[in-house]
């Protein structure tokens, strides 16, 4: 089997069920050979390693450990979805400290053991400022860390899809920007229906409004359908935004990013950005939208602020005048 590189992935998290389902689908999609599963909780972890070495993929190199000495020494390529995962009833704010916590744990894993590490992927809630923590503690650059976002824009494009009766595929340019949560920011002015802009297919704003609700709730509706939090498209999601920080196809859904830009008005968050994910790491462009668009994108950035703010309080990350004490690219 061909895979893209050699170079060592780190799956954090590996014992659960967004973890298995990265560890499979990084080898499905032939992303390398040469994965560790890390986890604090060795039987669920020890599981999913026997699982894997059941499908008998070709060529895989597989190893498992509860070090993080062991995990995080030598890995070039890194996702994590080690955090506490969302109950129903939950906000993705809801997991706020216990999580930061374990990113800032995360951070200094990384700066101790692989601070030649090509790029990182963060997944666990609330991203956004998992993410920032982690990049803060790291030492990286900040296109070396990502968080996911693709999720709102992807269920973005399934409402549109299943309002219009057409392949997903088919509806283009839906996006959403901001925070990966409730107060994200929904840009659709630009979308189109199998090529037909979407103001001209007559959608009412009582219809709009409830497709973006649905959309916003989208991660709270597979709560109550499953019983439990996304597992299988974040896995997917965060394994091909991996792949393409490996050099393989650009990743092109929205990605959140470290932006500090004078010219956006966005000053020393993550956020959810039009971005591309390729080998040289993460690279955003300004969003364009309507007066309305706009305003809920700079709401989002707001929302974001308080809860840097919180984890500042919090003492988990030091105020944003002292970042560059950690974090010399800051």
């Amino acid at each position: 089997m061909a895979f893209l590189t050699n170079d060592k992935l780190l799956i954090v998290g590996a014992g659960g069920a967004i973890g298995s389902n990265m560890v499979q689908s990084a080898l499905m999609l032939g992303l390398t050979p040469n994965i560790c599963l890390y986890d604090i909780f060795e039987p669920g972890m020890h599981g999913v390693y026997d699982e894997m070495c059941h499908c008998a993929f070709p060529g895989a190199n597989l190893t498992y450990t509860l070090d993080p000495a062991e995990a995080f020494t030598g890995a070039k390529y890194i996702i994590s979805s080690g955090g506490a995962p969302r109950k129903d009833g939950m906000t993705r704010e809801d997991l706020l400290k216990g999580n930061c916590q374990i990113a800032a744990e995360f951070g200094d894993y990384i700066k101790k053991y692989c601070p030649d590490v090509e790029h990182v992927v963060v997944i666990f809630n609330p991203a956004d400022v998992t993410a920032l923590t982690a990049l803060i503690h790291s030492g990286l650059k900040p296109n070396q860390l990502t968080s996911l976002a693709a999720l709102d824009s992807t269920r973005l494009q399934q409402q549109l899809a299943q309002e219009f009766k057409v392949q997903q595929s088919k509806v283009t340019d839906a996006f959403t920007y901001g925070g990966h949560g409730e107060q994200m920011a929904v840009f659709a002015s630009k979308a189109k229906i199998d090529g037909k802009p979407l103001a001209e297919m007559n959608l009412s704003d009582e219809r709009w409004a409830e497709i973006k609700h649905m959309t916003i709730q989208g991660g709270s509706n597979i709560i109550k359908l499953r019983g439990r939090s996304s597992f299988q498209s974040p896995a997917y999601q965060a394994v091909k935004m991996i792949a393409a920080a490996m050099g393989g196809e650009p990743f092109t859904w929205p990605a959140g990013c470290y932006v500090n830009c004078d010219k956006c008005g966005f000053k020393n968050v993550m956020m959810a950005m039009p971005t591309t994910i390729d080998k040289d790491g993460v690279h955003f462009t300004a969003p364009e939208g309507t007066e309305a668009e706009m305003a809920a994108l700079q709401a989002s950035y707001e929302h974001l602020q308080k809860m840097r703010e919180e984890i500042i309080n919090l003492g988990i990350i030091p105020a944003v005048a002292d970042w560059g004490k950690y974090n010399t690219n800051l």
